[in-house]
């Protein structure tokens, strides 16, 4: 028996891959930002198909209305007869009577270059799957193959993950694999080289669409390289990407908004520096951090995240761990490849560092619960006023600052998380076996110990409290200070145009700010009986006062006057140093140790 289920179970499994979907774009209204998208799904059982434009991208959390960019939809049967279409919701279109084919074609408006929308105009056709084609969810299975009519008036080419069949056609193997797959049509340069990876060669290719030069090019993929071999070696070798090749899709351009947005075997880049101005240092963060994704969260996969939803907001707990350690990384391997300095990357840790432990919002939400928010955050817009000043710190910068207390608490065991990653990796990413938090903190328990592994998910990922950064970071040379004589007042104020001050932002809980109950659009127009401090920033008048000065300020709120007392409080922030910058002498141990954890040479 069997033998014979696996037989039947193949010839099913070779009659639906006998089954194509297809389409072909078309950019001849470029300069207006339209493309024109032909489909085709053939060998059609039920009488009526759903067609969908996703509402979620990969990479994303948050719901991204794709549909809204679509018009002038039709769809006809094999013989060219209209067919009827219904649209039971805004996002789906439902199309009756068919006779075992349907052909759609409809128009897409894209003018937005990210990691997340398409971008159409004379310089590129800049496409992320989501939000240019349509699919019909019932046949997710089908293999699909998609041509892509590049305009050779304009000497575009294609660049993308997907599989080339011949010229400008590709193929994905599945729904899920061509949503996962963006694509970069456009005039562009071609960088690559190859990596030694367990016995077998894998190529890293890096396409870059830019108005600069072939020798900038050249000098930026040389860190490029640094990067790729950097991170490879935190985990003892690259993932065995599909096809044998990782793609990375850079546009530098000025109709481009900035973002990194990770896939499987590729990543978009998108930037305004281009690397004559800023760029060269500017943009290689984004490289460093979408890269260290190929294995953490590509393939280190939240088990939450899986199947992902292309209907629904995606919502993780895990995303401290999933984008905040990477985010722990991303810098470090800056430094670990000589790209930045010691000195530098330290240094840079402190604005991270603020953001986070100085926060109101810790007193809400743990890391989990923080990570529970990304659909309201990510890139996710809202016309209703939020207090993400007081609620709100990113998963991002939360795990960032929880991977370094990590990697330096394991240290001083002997340890390192590297390792600990190497661990994860083994077990959920080469394996592709979705992972929980619980089984984040079982694989600590395994790598240091059950007692290691309980303080530091039930301190620090349960609940919220600050790890001993202090005595963590002088294990390896770096001082931990504030500075109790700079004054703090609690919130963002700036001239409003009348020579008053407008408060800019919700102000933090518990800051003098906001026990003095100012509010955000308050606008202030006196400060101890002499008017707003014209002429300076508000924060340069601040820094001039001293800790405990008490200041009587007269606003108006809603077009009434009123009047508040406030008493200025010490800065909370924090300044990382290298313990030589402050004159301290590092111990020889010290010193050491900070070579281990930086790498440096």
């Amino acid at each position: 028996m069997k033998v014979f289920f696996s037989s039947l179970l193949l010839i099913t499994i070779n009659m639906l891959s006998s089954q194509t979907n297809s389409y072909h774009i078309s950019f001849e209204n470029a300069v207006h930002h339209e493309a024109v998208i032909n489909g085709n799904f053939p060998q059609l059982k039920s009488d009526t198909i759903a067609f969908r434009m996703s509402r979620t991208s990969p990479g994303r959390y948050a719901l991204h209305e794709f549909a809204k960019n679509v018009y002038n939809f039709k769809a006809t049967d094999s013989k060219g007869k209209s067919l009827k279409i219904i649209r039971p919701n805004p996002y789906e279109w439902k199309v009756i009577g068919h006779d075992g084919t349907i052909n759609i074609t409809y128009t897409l408006f894209a003018n937005r270059g990210d990691g997340t929308y398409s971008q159409v105009d004379e310089t590129h056709a800049h496409l992320n799957i989501p939000a240019t084609f349509m699919y019909a969810p019932t046949l997710s299975d089908r293999k699909i193959e998609v041509d892509f009519k590049v305009r050779k008036d304009l000497e575009w080419k294609v660049a993308t993950q997907l599989s080339l069949i011949s010229g400008t056609t590709y193929s994905a193997p599945n729904l899920y694999y061509f949503m996962d797959s963006p694509t970069e049509i456009s005039n562009h340069s071609v960088r690559e080289f190859e990596v030694e990876n367990t016995g077998k060669k894998q190529k890293i290719r890096f396409v870059l669409h830019h108005n600069g030069t072939e020798e900038e090019l050249d000098a930026y993929f040389e860190n490029v390289k640094k990067v790729v071999l950097a991170e490879r070696d935190v985990f003892g070798e690259l993932p065995n990407f599909d096809y044998g090749t990782y793609t990375f899709l850079a546009c530098y351009i000025p109709n481009a908004s900035g973002d990194g947005m990770e896939h499987r075997n590729s990543t978009i880049l998108t930037s305004t520096r281009s690397l004559a101005k800023g760029g060269m240092e500017g943009n290689i963060g984004t490289v460093s951090h979408e890269f260290f994704h190929a294995w953490n969260v590509e393939r280190i996969r939240p088990e939450s995240l899986e199947p992902f939803n292309f209907e629904e907001a995606n919502m993780s707990g895990a995303l401290w761990f999933a984008e905040g350690f990477t985010s722990y990384y991303t810098n470090l391997i800056l430094c670990r490849a000589g790209i930045i300095t010691p000195k530098k990357y330290v240094e840079g840790i402190s604005g991270t560092f603020n953001y986070v432990w100085n926060s109101p919002a810790r007193q809400f939400f743990n890391p989990i619960e923080m990570s529970y928010q990304a659909p309201f955050v990510d890139a996710a817009t809202s016309v209703d006023p939020v207090n993400r000043e007081n609620t709100f710190i990113s998963y991002y910068s939360y795990g960032s600052v929880l991977g370094l207390a990590l990697d330096l608490s394991l240290r001083e065991e002997k340890l390192n998380l590297d390792d600990y990653m190497k661990l994860v990796w083994e077990k959920y990413g080469k394996t592709e076996t979705p992972y929980t938090v619980k089984n984040l903190e079982q694989g600590l328990a395994d790598y240091a110990g059950s007692d290691f592994a309980d303080r530091f998910f039930d301190n620090y990922i349960y609940q919220s409290e600050m790890p001993d950064y202090n005595s963590l970071l002088k294990t390896v040379g770096v001082t931990l200070m504030q500075n109790s004589e700079t004054p703090y007042f609690g919130t963002s104020v700036s001239l409003n145009g009348d020579g008053h001050g407008e408060v800019r932002s919700n102000p933090k809980i518990g800051s003098p700010a906001y026990e003095g109950g100012l509010d955000k659009g308050d606008i202030i127009t006196n400060i101890n009986g002499s008017g707003f401090p014209d002429g300076q920033q508000f924060s340069a008048y601040i820094e001039k006062l001293k800790v405990g000065d008490i200041l009587e300020i007269d606003f108006n709120r809603f077009g009434m006057k009123k009047q508040t007392k406030l008493t200025l409080k010490a800065d909370p922030d924090y300044s990382l140093f290298l313990m030589e910058k402050k004159d301290e002498k590092s111990s020889k141990k010290q010193l050491k140790q900070r070579e281990e954890w930086l790498k440096s040479k």
